[in-house]
């Protein structure tokens, strides 16, 4: 491996800048190209000597090496030099585990390393992340063509592999907070801890839409209709940035997993969803269509099947309705081994990945057997069966974000980002989103808030335990209990909230209570898991150790206040009656002080339900709409206010005039139908509680509307607002959708304020 030249060698510092960079960085890493070409034998233009005259520089780097070109232009000349072996290995990513030796990196040309969830450095921080990243990529420039390789990571709440990072709410908690202003802020904030360690591409958000809780990736949704995650495609351009590249911390993003994953047959994880393609148009499509006009980069592929055929094989999908109607230009990438899973066999074969490739898959998440892999994408290259053509556009996609990245001209971390991680500004942000993602579902007799001067007793497996309060996917793939990484337990943050830290005793099981305490604090729910472990084809209630705390409390006759860690709605109608308060605090990462944030009043809690809550198990799923009678329905939240008491004398004030309108969008259409949305928008000077939008059909049928109540009379539809959407506050806006035969027209709705 030719060593990097010093010049090269220099911090990514604004990795991502938007401005041209210094025309010698070109120079430098076409002279790196050479000292490569020459250690293989292989031979290329003649790199410019190290000149100080801008101009002799620019005139003697190929065209793909000069930033100044645009970058189609980049792609086009680069691709012209490529073998076919370094455009199979554009397509191949691999576990950086799996690479040994690490030569391999540069032998077989690989264009993407990941870090899969159990994946880690030793030790595990920051410094060796960034230090093990540069390494990789060093391996990778020394290549004849000197092209970067693309690293991915699964950071999803937060930079979760990395131990002392900031981790935020899972997606789950993000959709309760309403807010997705706040998921940009928290993906600018994820963007920089990853690029602190070098890594330029995150397997995150994922967009799924979860309609039945039994499934072991719910909390990773962030709702259960399509407004949340679409809202919260917001995470993309946080991490990406308004353009992808044009921020120092650009990292690229993924819409994950396409589609149809949260929508399977009894929730079982890579299972079947069976449904019409209108359903899933209609609930599973667009967060994803949203996601591709925010410019994602990237897009994952699910393990789960449509109707009985694989995402992986599912070319009208993957090409036709992705690529095509929706317009991605990014690459797609596979799942984990999920190739290999086409043909039901362990191992990969020659059909396998003509299916996955000619379907439309552009880079292949191998992990591990890469060699066969190759040489298995080479046979059927060879034979004809997938097309160079095919070939040529995949790499076109890949090489396309690499380029935009600005990775060729600043392949390393840049360093100025690595102290962002787990900084105080981040675990500030993340406080901010654990308490405006709590959802108080009972407050009996306004025992909450607490008192600062009460003594409280607080118990439960999750008070004191960061592992529990963290999740799956939390310093390795199903996450565990304990302390797996630093931040603030809810327990420390009870005791930081109150003036006198000994007020507060903490026993997890419970015992040694007595009737002298103001309240008990019982924080328990579920214990960490991922996908696969995570399924709960059976009940769907708390533990035996939940049930025998929370007994205990009972006994005493103090006031219980139950704080549910949890990825999901848990059965808990039945102990409901025992309890005062019940708080939803979902998974909140690291940041506990944000639940004892609203636990004492500083901030009233906000958070509405983003799923509808069961009243059992056997209610499974139960989703907004679906005329089931829940035991909390889709966006329930109480709330209390935090400060003094009325104005014994107030002004009058005006009564608050209201308006809204009603914007109608067509969002796709086919021979014989179409699927709009309609948008209100509370435009009066004071809250609504209720709305009512009619428009002419102009001859067309409604089959189906979600998020609102429809009549239809005299060729005149009247949608009215469902009980979680109809409260607007000034300027607010809400929507629903539809599907209809016939053509849409141009319908001109009228909105009518309750």
């Amino acid at each position: 491996m030719t060593p990097l030249l010093p010049e090269a060698a220099t911090r990514r510092t604004a990795r991502r800048r938007s401005v041209r960079p210094s025309v010698r960085r070109p120079a430098i890493v076409a002279a790196l190209c050479a000292a490569a070409l020459a250690v293989t034998g292989l031979t290329a233009a003649a790199p410019p000597e190290r000149d100080t005259d801008p101009d002799t520089a620019r005139a003697a780097v190929l065209p793909y090496q000069d930033p100044s070109l645009p970058v189609p232009q980049r792609v086009d000349d680069l691709l012209g030099r490529m073998t076919l072996d370094d455009k199979l290995g554009q397509m191949t990513q691999i576990e950086k585990d799996a690479l040994v030796p690490q030569s391999d990196l540069a032998t077989y040309r690989i264009g993407s390393v990941l870090s899969g969830g159990d994946s880690t450095v030793s030790p595990n921080n920051a410094q060796t992340w960034a230090d093990t990243y540069d390494s990789l990529q060093r391996t990778a420039l020394a290549t004849p063509l000197g092209i970067p390789v693309i690293y991915g990571i699964d950071a999803v709440h937060g930079h979760n592999a990395v131990r002392g990072a900031t981790l935020f709410p899972h997606n789950i908690g993000l959709g309760a907070t309403r807010d997705p202003a706040l998921v940009q802020r928290i993906g600018r904030a994820v963007a920089e801890e990853v690029a602190g360690t070098g890594i330029d591409w995150s397997f995150a958000p994922c967009l799924c839409v979860a309609r039945n809780d039994r499934w072991g990736r719910t909390y990773e949704s962030f709702g259960e209709t399509p407004e949340m995650p679409t809202a919260m495609t917001s995470f993309i351009t946080g991490l990406q940035g308004s353009t992808l590249g044009g921020d120092p911390a650009s990292v690229l993003a993924t819409a994950k997993h396409y589609i149809g994953d949260g929508g399977t047959t009894g929730g079982v994880d890579q299972g079947n969803t069976q449904i019409s393609e209108t359903e899933l148009r209609a609930v599973h499509l667009p967060p994803f269509r949203k996601a591709v006009e925010r410019g994602v980069g990237s897009v994952m592929l699910s393990y789960s099947s449509w109707n009985g055929v694989r995402s992986h094989a599912h070319k009208y999908l993957v090409t036709d309705v992705l690529k095509g109607e929706l317009g991605f230009t990014g690459f797609v990438v596979s799942d984990w081994a999920a190739v290999d899973q086409l043909d039901g066999q362990s191992g990969f074969s020659g059909a396998e990945i003509a299916t996955a490739v000619n379907a439309g898959v552009d880079m292949v998440m191998v992990p591990h057997d890469y060699k066969r892999f190759l040489s298995l994408l080479r046979g059927e290259v060879s034979a004809g069966r997938i097309a160079m053509a095919r070939i040529d556009d995949a790499n076109r996609r890949v090489l396309t974000k690499k380029f935009q990245l600005g990775l060729f001209e600043r392949p390393l971390t840049d360093r100025s980002y690595t102290a962002t991680v787990g900084s105080a500004a981040h675990r500030a942000l993340a406080r901010e989103a654990v308490r405006a993602s709590q959802v108080l579902l009972k407050n009996d007799g306004g025992i909450l808030p607490l008192p600062r001067t009460g003594r409280l007793f607080v118990a439960g497996k999750s008070a004191d335990d960061i592992g529990n309060q963290s999740g799956g996917w939390t310093v390795g793939w199903q996450g565990r209990s304990g302390p797996v990484t630093e931040g603030t337990t809810i327990l420390q943050g009870i005791r930081g909230a109150v003036a006198d830290p000994a007020r507060i005793t903490y026993d997890r099981y419970g015992n040694g209570i007595d009737g002298s305490y103001t309240a008990a604090v019982a924080v328990v729910g579920e214990t960490p898991y991922a996908e696969m472990r995570g399924d709960r084809p059976e009940g769907m209630g708390l533990d035996q150790e939940d049930l025998q705390t929370l007994a205990r409390l009972k006994a005493s006759g103090v006031p219980v206040v139950v704080v549910l860690v949890s990825g999901r709605p848990l059965d808990i109608a039945d102990r409901l009656p025992d309890w005062r308060a019940l708080l939803a605090a979902w998974l909140p990462g690291t940041e506990g002080g944000g639940v004892a944030d609203v636990l004492f009043g500083d901030h009233a809690p906000t958070g509405k339900l983003p799923m509808t809550w069961m009243r059992s198990a056997s209610q499974q799923p139960v989703n907004d709409g679906d005329g089931k009678s829940p035991l909390f329905p889709y966006g329930y939240g109480l709330t209390y206010g935090t400060g003094p008491g009325p104005d014994p004398d107030p002004d009058p004030d005006p009564a608050p005039a209201k308006a809204c309108t009603a914007t109608h969008k067509l969002v796709n259409s086919w021979p014989g139908g179409h699927q709009a949305e309609v948008t209100v928008k509370n435009t009066g000077t004071g809250p609504i509680t209720g709305w009512t939008v009619d428009w002419e059909l102009g001859g067309s049928t409604v089959t189906s509307l979600w998020n609102g109540g429809h009549t239809v009379a005299n060729g005149r539809i009247t949608v009215r607002n469902t009980s979680s959407n109809g409260t607007l506050a000034v300027g607010a806006t809400t929507s629903f959708g539809y599907t209809a035969n016939g053509t849409a027209g141009t319908p001109a709705p009228r909105c009518t304020p309750a």
